[in-house]
């Protein structure tokens, strides 16, 4: 089938279940999500299936919000969400009991589909293994092999149906490798957004409106928090010393716990204010920030929030890192771009001394800040129309009545 010759437009949710009707029973799809991003984004997916076809069944490995939206999860990824070559390996009997409990539960289901969403160290692994079943595979949400594991595009070319991916360069690259490859744009377009003014949000922080606000974003993974927010504490603590108008405001992952974040706040004497579960509004009343590499500088960017980009791994992970990377940056802003819009500072550079000095420059100079604005309202764009996950699910759904 043709996928971009297509004209969704004409589907309707009664075209779909009729043809379901006639095929005679109802479609199991396995969905596997290993980590909180691409929890969200597989919630949302199933979301829009079940809207286009109620009688669809899933099962499979995720979250909350994948179980919300209706998937049977036999596994929790509550333990499986590791960054790092080290973190995996210390964790490797974990991931591999559940990674044959998964294969059982598939061996027992005989789902008519697969969708394998991010998570690439498990997900390409499984791709084999269903591949060796027959059973068809979409993968949602590409695989970094632009970054690192360039390898990885063999896996996907012989066991992946087709490849959705959010980025345009994403399908160009694929595409040049002879997979089949869609860009449907980023589901964040749909869903970043900030839903009360700014001043409103400072007032229920405690935050001055004559003050310059900075905030905090130290990543949504425990580690990555124990990691990086005493740095951004410690560089907030020099940024408040050289200037006297500016105040400090956490973004805390909802699911992690408190203490992780009071930890780190210990004597340091600053004030900052911490908000959980909600950085959008954060960040939209925020005048800078400070972001962990990862999901959070793509929404940082589609608020139009300036930013510096902050982030330390494992030695042995970086070492490595360092060895196979193919490209320049590490922040997915940066490699849209092209360039370096958000200045990066990892490992050694993430030092408090040079993160403040940076910040503090940015800030102090009025073109610099418009111009960071300008390139962020320019990635923004890149990202696509609103819609993308709805795409997603039509493109699934042909997949799903092919079968």
């Amino acid at each position: 089938m043709n996928f971009e010759n297509y004209d969704f437009d004409i589907v309707s949710n009664f075209d779909i279940r009729i043809s379901n009707l006639k095929m005679g029973m109802t479609k199991k799809i396995l969905i596997v999500a290993g980590e909180p991003s691409g929890d969200l984004h597989a919630g949302r997916l199933v979301n829009n299936l079940k809207n286009l076809d109620p009688d669809l069944r899933f099962f499979g490995m995720g979250g909350s919000l994948l179980k919300n939206a209706g998937a049977d999860i036999s596994f929790d990824i509550s333990k499986l969400a590791l960054v790092g070559l080290v973190e995996v390996w210390k964790n490797i009997f974990t991931v591999g009991k559940v990674y044959k409990g998964l294969l059982k539960r598939i061996d027992a289901e005989k789902p008519d589909m697969a969708i394998l969403v991010d998570y690439p160290g498990f997900n390409l692994r499984l791709a084999k293994e269903l591949k060796k079943r027959s059973i068809p595979v979409i993968y949602y949400i590409s695989p970094q092999v632009w970054v690192w594991g360039r390898n990885r595009v063999n896996i996907i070319r012989a066991c992946v149906k087709k490849i959705l991916v959010f980025f345009k360069f994403e399908e160009e690259l694929y595409r040049a490798c002879g997979i089949d490859a869609g860009f449907v744009g980023h589901p964040s377009v749909d869903t970043v957004r900030a839903d009360r003014p700014k001043d409103e949000t400072l007032k229920a922080y405690g935050l001055s409106s004559l003050k310059r606000t900075i905030a905090l974003l130290p990543g949504s993974r425990a580690i990555e928090v124990k990691r990086l927010l005493p740095i951004m504490v410690d560089a907030a603590g020099i940024i408040n010393s050289k200037t006297s108008d500016t105040q400090f405001i956490i973004a805390k992952y909802p699911d992690l716990p408190a203490s992780l974040y009071e930890d780190a706040l210990k004597n340091s004497g600053l004030g900052i204010k911490i908000g959980s579960g909600d950085t959008y509004n954060i960040l939209a009343a925020s005048d800078f920030a400070i972001v962990a590499s990862g999901t959070a500088t793509l929404e940082t960017a589609i608020i139009g929030t300036p930013l510096i980009i902050v982030y330390t791994a494992n030695l042995l992970t970086y070492i490595v890192y360092k060895f196979v990377a193919t490209i320049k940056f590490v922040g997915i802003v940066n490699i849209i771009a092209g360039r370096e819009i958000a200045p990066e500072f990892l490992q050694y550079e993430a030092t408090p001394v040079k993160i403040a000095e940076k910040a503090v420059s940015i800030l102090s100079d009025a073109k610099t800040m418009e111009k960071m604005r300008e390139e962020l309202r320019g990635v923004k764009n890149s990202l696509g129309e609103p819609g993308a996950s709805m795409r997603a699910a039509k493109i699934i759904s042909q997949v799903i009545l092919s079968r």
